[in-house]
């Protein structure tokens, strides 16, 4: 019987790290002028990881028998992890974000270490918190998993919503510079729920702009532009389910293109339109599945697409005034959501057709380009009725919430309360201020950059990076919900 004492076997190579005396090998770490240079030894990196055994095999030595390598592309902070998970085989993590978990978990696929990188993969997906962040930084998380093809779990469960609401990737401003390995991998999948034409026009759209200078209208291509595009596409066409079309659909938006399909598949679809039980030697795939929604279920399903439940207890315990947060489990409020939506979908009469008039009301935006998430607590709720006039409030507050990168939550109640809510029947929810102002304002055409901004007023403190001015900061939204909150028995 075999007794493992690898304990003791991680504490010894810990130490053999920090031994200055039988190094062999010198690793440059960074970007000048933030560079650290760590010592190790070749027989452990070789046996390790087969990066460094390729590294140093491509690497002469210098005059004392020593071989130096650059690492670049890791952060300081990033290999000192690393560093000692191949000497000890541990890891830890605690006191580091989910941005820079995410992170580790490339580099440990580009230095191969698989082991470590699909615990990672793994954290990032079963954590709540974890998963929280991946959701609010959505599209650039996808991006960069398809760079290094090896994160799949994480790339399925990309996918699995993406599947579910296409809109995430399709409508999203960075689509055209989707990789193709990721556009593949949605429009194969046989679950994605968007209509076949859809799909069809989104593969043209994307193949249209990895051309640059192709005319918008097909009919003033010359053969070698079809041509040009039937290549970009050449592995994005397989998967279109030709024969889900109507054949009206088909001649306005695919025969166009006609020139990029298979001569045989033409042929066989346009004999299927005029005779669908005609046999065909092309190709069939099956329809996509249309999936069933399923009712929402507090306990299992989020409740919110900007917050976590730490954030909702976190608000709660401002609501009543409490100096230490209320756990998780006995959040005495319940967060009804009344609105939600992304910048492209936010006006004016939705915010008021849905919440004038409603009380205790909480306001989330999750801001673009950063992982910022600014918010409100109105208990009185905004009149449409008072056109371009205030409320008086004693209990309103502004927020900003601990997230990713973000690591204190900032509290900001109302000092002016005769100023501490704004109704303009033109703008969604507006936070204190002066007239034509306000401390925390979301305008009517967020689909445009720079359009809601926070600046002090009439609340104690900014919450908007920077927060050591008191100047306006505009900011453009990247999803929005608005909750009405009520109290348990």
């Amino acid at each position: 019987m075999a007794v493992k004492f690898f304990e003791k076997l991680s504490s010894n190579y810990l130490e053999l790290l920090e031994d200055k005396e039988d190094f062999n090998v010198i690793i440059k770490v960074g970007e000048s002028p933030n560079t650290k240079i760590f010592q190790a030894h070749s027989a452990i990196l070789r046996y390790r990881s087969l990066y460094f055994r390729n590294e140093l095999a491509n690497v002469s030595k210098d005059k004392n028998n020593t071989k130096t390598l650059d690492l670049k592309n890791v952060s300081i902070q990033q290999f000192e992890i690393v560093i000692k998970y191949i000497y000890g085989g541990i890891i830890l993590l605690e006191n580091n974000d989910t941005s820079f978990i995410f992170e580790l978990m490339l580099v440990a696929y580009e230095l191969f270490f698989d082991e470590l990188a699909k615990h990672l993969e793994t954290l990032l997906i079963e954590t709540e918190s974890h998963s929280h962040w991946l959701r609010l930084n959505f599209t650039r998380i996808y991006q960069k998993i398809f760079q290094n093809n090896k994160p799949q779990e994480l790339q399925k469960w990309c996918n699995d919503i993406v599947v579910k609401y296409p809109e995430k990737i399709f409508d999203s401003e960075d689509f055209f510079s989707l990789q193709e390995n990721a556009f593949v991998s949605l429009i194969s999948r046989d679950d994605l729920q968007m209509k076949e034409v859809k799909i069809w026009n989104h593969v043209i759209e994307w193949g249209i702009a990895q051309n640059p200078g192709l005319p918008s209208d097909p009919e003033d291509w010359p053969n070698e532009k079809f041509l040009a595009l039937k290549t970009t596409l050449r592995n994005c066409l397989p998967h279109i389910r030709y024969f889900q079309m109507s054949s009206d659909e088909f001649i306005d938006n695919v025969q166009p293109y006609q020139q990029i399909l298979e001569k045989n598949l033409w042929k066989d679809i346009t004999n299927k339109f005029m005779s669908p039980n005609r046999q065909v030697s092309s190709t069939i795939l099956p329809p996509r599945v249309i999936l069933t929604p399923k009712l929402p279920n507090r306990n299992t399903d989020p409740f919110s697409t900007v917050i976590n439940e730490e954030h909702a207890s976190e608000i709660a315990s401002w609501v009543d005034r409490k100096a230490d947060t209320y756990p998780v489990k006995n959040n005495p409020y319940e967060f009804k959501l009344l609105l939600r939506g992304t910048r492209d979908g936010f006006t004016s009469d939705s915010f008021w057709k849905l919440s004038d008039k409603q009380t205790n009301l909480v306001v989330v935006m999750k801001v673009k380009g950063t992982d910022e998430i600014l918010g409100g607590y109105n208990p009185i709720g905004w009149d449409n009725n008072l056109d371009y006039k205030y409320k008086h409030c004693n209990d309103s507050f502004i927020f900003s919430l601990k997230n990713g990168t973000i690591q204190t939550s900032i509290l900001s109640r109302v000092i002016n309360p005769n100023n501490a809510i704004f109704c303009v029947a033109s703008c969604g929810p507006i936070f204190g201020g002066k007239l034509g102002s306000g401390d925390l304002v979301m305008c009517n055409n967020c689909d445009q950059d720079r359009n809601c901004y926070n600046q002090k007023i009439s609340y104690e403190k900014k919450i908007k990076i920077p927060i050591n001015n008191d100047e306006v900061t505009w900011f453009s939204l990247e999803e929005y919900e608005i909750f009405q909150i009520n109290k348990g028995p």
